[in-house]
């Protein structure tokens, strides 16, 4: 019984540090030996033209700031077109978005994100149809960056980098995101250099347009995107030059929540969206999308299983071995929970991996149970 136990412990562990660990400098040492290909070609100097599509539900307070933001970037001003689709809006948000400018407005019943964003691509022209959350802004350069990786026609998809503005101060500030996502940005830098990244983010991305999918309204561009587009033969890059910012969720308790919402989203893409499918991936492609999703999210798993085999092996009398790793286990659940009353770096970096770890276990929970709804609101305190 033993055996079985120190298996399944060792195991999980050796999982966990793989993803969160192994699996980046694995990638980073693979770079290095491989000489792998720089994120973004060499500027040609053409630029197709661009549809820049923002999805909106009642965002009249930041839909004028993003017009001005998206009408200054440095990009030919005959080859851009600006489309504000208004996802069931019931605020100013469609008059304040004509009135700042855009290029089209288009009034939609409330369909969700996707369904806004799919409508907007049919009804732009671009060669190039790029994508921003409303509360986004970028920086001058950021969409010829983005748009310049579509120089190499193996490339359908590229996203650049977002950074995180704290949008409060004092001891309501204590996401610790910021931390996470510089680490994630460096990790599918590496991904893109030797293959296709493995997801995106919904703040800048474009496609080609004879790339751009139509997919299920619950499955969000994210996530859905980068495997598809590899599984039809086309690379999904990371442009780093390509820069956006938002504000990120004030809280550790909020970023909780947002998460656990996307995991809803998240779990049809991975169950019944074609991410375990391997058809198209290639050995390469296959080890990351294992490595980087799908163990990421079996994360809440293993810990649970490291946790239970540790606990029966101790009651087994085990050894020295597996009473100090249950001890550390415990403590990490313990500075967790004292991470929600006292507010130092260490408590709220555990208190940050424990409840994000947890999320995909009970955003799976909610999706289960009640389903996912295509619609979305904005994450409180990030407009």
């Amino acid at each position: 019984m033993n055996t079985v136990l120190e298996l399944l412990f060792w195991l999980s562990i050796a999982l966990i540090v793989w993803t969160q660990l192994g699996y980046a400098l694995a990638l980073a040492a693979l770079a290095a030996l491989l000489g792998a290909r720089k994120s973004s070609p060499a500027d040609t100097g053409e630029r197709p033209s661009v549809s820049l599509i923002v999805a909106a539900h009642d965002e009249q307070e930041v839909i004028a700031a993003k017009l001005r933001n998206a009408l200054a970037l440095d990009y030919p001003r005959q080859l851009l077109e600006v489309i504000v689709a208004c996802d069931g809006c019931t605020d100013a948000t469609v008059q304040r978005a004509r009135e700042a400018g855009a290029d089209a407005v288009l009034e939609l019943p409330r369909g969700g994100k996707i369904r806004a964003q799919d409508a907007a691509v049919r009804a732009g022209r671009g060669e190039i149809v790029a994508f921003s959350d409303a509360n986004a802004l970028w920086e001058p350069d950021a969409l010829r960056s983005l748009v310049q990786a579509f120089s190499d026609p193996t490339v359908g998809y590229a996203c650049g980098q977002v950074g995180f503005v704290q949008a409060a101060r004092g001891e309501g500030a204590t996401n610790q995101e910021g931390l996470y996502w510089r680490y994630e940005m460096s990790v599918r830098s590496y991904e893109s250099r030797l293959r296709s990244i493995t997801a995106g983010n919904g703040a800048i991305y474009a496609t080609r347009r004879e790339a751009y999918i139509e997919v299920d309204p619950v499955m969000g561009h994210d996530l859905s995107f980068p495997f598809n587009m590899v599984k039809r033969g086309w690379r999904a890059v990371y442009v780093p030059s390509a820069r956006a910012k938002e504000k990120m969720v004030p809280s550790i308790e909020g970023e909780f929540a947002r998460k656990r919402r996307m995991m809803s989203h998240t779990w049809p893409i991975v169950l019944r969206g074609g991410m375990l499918s391997p058809r198209g991936y290639g050995l390469g492609y296959g080890l990351m999308i294992l490595s980087h999703r799908i163990l990421r999210y079996a994360t809440p798993a293993l810990h649970a299983v490291a946790l239970v085999a540790n606990l029966l092996l101790v009651l087994d009398g085990a050894g020295t071995l597996y009473t100090v790793t249950l001890t550390l286990q415990w403590a990490l659940l313990v500075a967790a929970g004292v991470g929600g009353v006292v507010r130092t770096r260490p408590l709220l970096l555990a208190r940050y991996y424990v409840l994000t770890t947890a999320s995909p276990a009970l955003g799976l929970w909610d999706w289960l149970r009640h389903g996912t709804s295509a619609s979305w609101e904005a994450a409180e305190g990030t407009r």
